[in-house]
């Protein structure tokens, strides 16, 4: 069983920045993120493959937001530049489960979800 926790959040304007991290316990290899914004289904964000430290992105965010993570912790961040107003969801941390080389990515655990408002 791997426990998620993640922290951060809350309100930015538009050409912020704000920084998520979180927490898992267990023997994971993949840690990533998640959102889901209201009316809309969960979409993917970015995912970090902790062992050889590979990182993948959504296309929306890429060059904008920044994945990291500690392998020996079990933590990772996602640092959120140049926000905007479409970048409005709860965000959701994710650990274990199957990430492909592709960067398809399959959890195995989910946080609760943190609030992240970007006003414009």
């Amino acid at each position: 069983q791997v426990s998620v926790a993640e922290s951060g959040g809350g309100l930015a304007q538009a050409g912020g920045f704000l920084t998520l991290s979180c927490a898992a316990s267990g023997r994971i290899y993949a840690m990533g993120w998640f959102r889901q914004a209201p009316g809309k289904e969960r979409e993917f964000v970015a995912a970090i493959n902790l062992g050889n430290g590979r990182t993948y992105y959504s296309d929306s965010v890429r060059g904008r937001f920044t994945i990291s993570g500690d392998n020996a912790k079990k933590t990772e961040s996602l640092q959120m530049n140049n926000v905007k107003p479409e970048d409005t969801a709860v965000y959701y941390c994710a650990a274990g489960g199957t990430l492909y080389s592709s960067g398809s990515y399959y959890p195995a655990s989910w946080g609760q979800g943190t609030q992240v408002t970007v006003s414009s």
